[in-house]
């Protein structure tokens, strides 16, 4: 099946992603957020950037480009749907996820590599990982925050809908800060109910490489390819 990597104005991350997608065997193509059909695709991909310059709020126009109407189509369908970094933002923008993503504490961009556990290895995009697992991933965003009210956060924890979340490194010091952006209950990435939609803040792209410092995104890609192969 071929996976849509949805590219906005502002976009930078749709070539990383079409990448590591095309690395586990996936065949994806970038498509351009006019179109106005889905139609053939597997799964679709929001990738990372700065959609529309993130004016007014990262993804908040976003979520009005034509192909966003097929995203909820291939969503409520079923279909698995991701949105990384801003793609994540989109997500929440669009209503396809709870919550929002808010300024980061620091209110600076932030660059660096963080840690999360995999809470879930039961996804079409974390098959590959084992429950409990902690991955090395880079971040690099400004609005990072997750933020939720009280039952939302409390219907995440109880239905199992945290999927990544933010832990120190391994071996560090008790009192060494670790979450990056301040996201409640170091949430990382979540889950619609159904378990198709999936938004995460990390840049798994970024890390299926050595040459980029950790192949810990790999599994993203790989679990979705063999999900997929499950499918067709």
């Amino acid at each position: 099946m071929k996976v849509a990597v949805v590219v906005f104005p502002g976009s930078n991350c749709d070539h990383d992603t079409r990448w590591a997608l095309e690395r586990a065997g996936l065949k994806a193509e970038l498509v351009w957020h006019t179109e106005g059909s889905l139609e053939g695709y597997g799964a679709v991909f929001l990738p990372g950037g700065f959609s529309y310059g993130d004016y007014l709020r990262a993804g908040a126009l976003a979520k009005f480009s034509p192909v966003m109407g097929e995203v909820r189509r291939l969503a409520q369908q079923g279909y698995p749907v991701m949105g990384i970094c801003n793609g994540f933002q989109v997500l929440t923008e669009a209503g396809l996820l709870p919550g929002a993503l808010l300024a980061n504490t620091n209110l600076h961009y932030t660059c660096k590599e963080v840690f999360v556990r995999v809470e879930r290895a039961d996804l079409a995009f974390t098959s590959g990982y084992r429950e409990g697992q902690v991955l090395r991933l880079p971040i690099a965003h400004g609005e990072g925050r997750y933020y939720a009210d009280e039952e939302t956060l409390a219907r995440l924890e109880n239905q199992g809908q945290v999927v990544f979340r933010y832990v120190p490194q391994p071996g560090a010091a008790a009192e060494t800060p670790y979450n990056p952006n301040g996201s409640l209950l170091d949430i990382a990435g979540i889950v619609n109910e159904r378990g198709n939609v999936l938004g995460m803040m990390p840049h798994p792209e970024r890390a299926v490489e050595e040459v980029l410092g950790s192949v810990d995104g790999e599994g993203v890609f790989t679990s979705l390819s063999k999900a997929l192969s499950a499918m067709a």
